[in-house]
């Protein structure tokens, strides 16, 4: 019997949960072209969940804790996650491996907002500010047809227990700040959820070129900008 691929892992498990999804302009993903999927992030779920919308396997980047962790390090494996290298060479470890998906064809998904909402989760509907990484990753990776495709994870209902004490993340990963603390790592678990797919963001050569000049923290910025535009405005119309 042939082992089942990411989607269907993410599929089952959003089933056995008994989560209620309900995805909107899926006409709007690309489905012949690599594409960097950025979204919001608060929970455990939304890895699962992106891939069940867009209907295709995504290779997320994660935490270098998320490998550690026993338990949960076989989730994301399955998953076909690639958890980062520890902080000292997590940059170079996310460009080579994230290049590499790309030019096979593959959907790289990144959470831009990194560890922080997953440790102190914003209200439903709210983000924080994007990390750069994804928008350096579209304009350097070396492939003609590439998009970014902004996703909006919007809880209509939810909970949030308590998942693991902070202080044993820690542990095994000490190079977190957000971890040297008391307190435990919460655990947001989605009821219903709504999923609003954006507009995909393709790639220019022009950008490319500006990014190679004297203009290249301004193309970062606006493609940052314009990703983070979008996905709040979907999270504004997925507040029902």
């Amino acid at each position: 019997m042939p082992a089942l691929s990411p989607l269907q892992i993410s599929q089952m498990m959003l089933m056995s949960m008994g989560t209620r999804t309900y995805s909107y302009h899926c006409d709007r993903v690309p489905r012949n072209s690599p594409v960097i999927v950025v979204s919001n992030h608060r929970s455990v779920m939304d890895a699962m969940l992106l891939m069940s919308a867009i209907d295709r396997p995504i290779r997320f980047a994660c935490h270098h804790y998320m490998g550690q962790v026993p338990v949960m390090r076989e989730v994301v494996t399955q998953l076909g996650c690639f958890p980062l290298d520890s902080d000292k060479h997590r940059q170079s470890s996310f460009f080579h491996q994230a290049i590499a998906l790309l030019k096979s064809q593959q959907a790289v998904g990144v959470f831009p907002e990194g560890t922080l909402p997953m440790v102190q989760p914003p209200e439903p509907n709210q983000m924080g500010e994007f990390q750069r990484g994804f928008a350096h990753l579209a304009l350097r990776a070396p492939i003609s047809e590439l998009a970014v495709l902004p996703v909006a994870i919007s809880p209509q209902r939810e909970t949030i227990n308590s998942a693991i004490p902070l202080k044993v993340l820690s542990f095994f990963d000490p190079s977190e700040p957000l971890f040297d603390q008391e307190g435990w790592h919460p655990l947001v678990l989605y009821q219903n959820v709504n999923i609003l797919i954006g507009h995909p963001i393709w790639i220019t050569s022009v950008q490319r070129t500006d990014y190679q000049g004297k203009y290249a923290r301004k193309a970062v910025i606006e493609l940052v900008d314009r990703a983070q535009t979008e996905i709040r405005t979907l999270l504004h119309q997925g507040h029902f």
